[in-house]
């Protein structure tokens, strides 16, 4: 009995929905709404033809990292009310994200599990209001519209994301699985036009190509901020380190040349692109690698990541010792650390501190890189639909 409601997946979609607006209805109440304030003043501005990426303290502490066409994605929740359009825009998270969850093709039993395992995560990150969770369902689209032939869509979505939030570009990854290349460069192109002028519609050219010379100039200034040890983001593997050897100025060239060099690696072994138990564990890897090497990366950020985690973790037909422990390890530390099921004194004096919220990530992503070099092509996994 017990079983099957945890199979149901209106019951699922039911809870998820709720989260999302007893989230946002509790945060509304207590004025804990600054991230959908400068989101929504992202449309305003551009109609105004305000800097996108000035300071407004009158209006929001911190700054928009958002790309001007975010302002069109926005509106039709900016139009509204503030607690009517906060909540609508949390549960359009909650939704997003569970359909692009549920077209990965595997079996439904699995597609649940991946929503019971994310669900805490996705609680975290729309308790800020967060976009993480449409960016997270992005990357999966991305790839489940190129296994289905839909490159057009694949790219129509890797470049919305991009131009809103530069984390989408890592859906390139997914090129190789393309099977209509050309098709597929030459959508991109087209909708990087489309994106790059759409927001000049409601406001003008002049203001549209210097907000994205004052986006640059903000992720610029933001990534040097990230690196401060007392930053709240930066928990990602170059965080760990600096924080962990108290050494704020270390390079993040130091981290990322050696980890793209591990996540290019199995791209080499062309004659496993059609398999698809490879196809997902990549995509798994992708989704981990965006937030572990990004000092952009903070607590509600590990939506992504952890929606790498639950499928690396359903695909697995055999759960040995080690993939309980990450499974385990990754639960406790990277989904719970945050709330109050950890000790206030563990989490304030080591897993704030340290960035320790990555480190299950980080392992589990070694693991996926070993396996995608160890797959053997036989091996196909039983746990696509065909």
């Amino acid at each position: 009995m017990i079983a099957k409601l945890l199979n149901n997946k209106k019951i699922i979609l039911s809870i998820w929905i709720l989260l999302a607006a007893i989230s946002a209805i509790k945060q509304y109440i207590i004025g804990n709404n600054n991230n959908y304030l400068i989101f929504k003043n992202v449309f305003y501005h551009t109609l105004e033809q305000k800097s996108l990426y000035a300071s407004y303290p009158d209006l929001y502490f911190d700054h928009n990292h958002y790309g001007p066409v975010f302002s069109l994605f926005i509106a039709p929740f900016a139009l509204l009310p503030d607690g009517i359009g906060m909540v609508l825009w949390c549960i359009f998270n909650a939704l997003v994200l569970v359909y692009a969850i549920s077209q990965i093709n595997i079996e439904s039993s699995k597609i649940n599990l991946i929503l019971w395992i994310c669900a805490h995560e996705f609680l975290t990150a729309i308790l800020g209001q967060q976009f993480n969770p449409i960016m997270t369902s992005i990357i999966i689209l991305s790839y489940v519209l190129i296994e289905n032939e839909k490159d057009f869509w694949s790219a129509c979505l890797i470049v919305l994301g991009t131009f809103i939030k530069l984390y989408g570009i890592v859906g390139l990854a997914f090129f190789f699985f393309s099977k209509q290349k050309l098709k597929f460069i030459a959508s991109l192109v087209f909708w990087s036009i489309v994106f790059f002028v759409l927001p000049m519609a409601i406001s003008s050219p002049e203001f549209i190509l210097n907000s994205y010379s004052e986006w640059f100039a903000r992720l610029v200034e933001k990534n040097n901020e990230n690196a401060a040890l007392t930053s709240m983001q930066d928990i990602s593997i170059m965080g760990m380190v600096r924080k962990t050897l108290n050494m704020p100025h270390l390079s993040n060239m130091l981290f990322l040349l050696p980890g793209l060099l591990l996540f290019g690696l199995p791209y080499l072994r062309f004659n496993m692109f059609s398999n698809k138990k490879f196809q997902l564990l990549l995509l798994s890897s992708v989704l981990i690698f965006t937030v572990i090497f990004s000092s952009g990366s903070e607590s509600p950020t590990y939506i992504i990541a952890f929606a790498g985690v639950a499928i690396w973790f359903v695909i697995q037909e055999e759960k040995t010792k080690w993939t309980w422990f990450l499974f385990i390890f990754v639960m406790i530390l990277t989904s719970f650390s945050p709330s109050d099921i950890i000790p206030k004194f563990i989490r304030e004096t080591y897993v704030k501190p340290y960035a320790l919220k990555a480190l299950p990530c980080v392992l589990i992503w070694f693991q996926i890189i070993y396996e995608l070099l160890t797959l053997k092509k036989e091996s196909n996994s039983s746990i696509a639909h065909e």
